[in-house]
């Protein structure tokens, strides 16, 4: 099985986690989402599996590229 990190596309904080580890998620489906200057930054998952972890929680700063999440497919 492969293994793909979900990286951030801004520097923002962490605004809402949707997803846990262990959960299924499809192509595109939202994982998480950020803040980022008042706006509402979607985390879609990249591709279709099983989420692994999640590395961030609520309220926690992230850097843009940064790793949020691993999904396993």
């Amino acid at each position: 099985m492969a293994k793909q990190d979900v990286e951030s596309e801004v520097t923002g904080n962490v605004w809402k986690v949707l997803k846990s580890a262990g959960d299924s998620v499809a192509e595109g489906e939202v994982i998480m989402i950020l803040e980022s200057m008042k706006m509402e930054i979607p985390v879609e998952a990249p591709i279709a599996g099983t989420v692994v972890s999640i590395v961030v929680q609520p309220e926690d700063q992230v850097e843009e590229d940064q790793v949020v999440a691993v999904i396993e497919t």
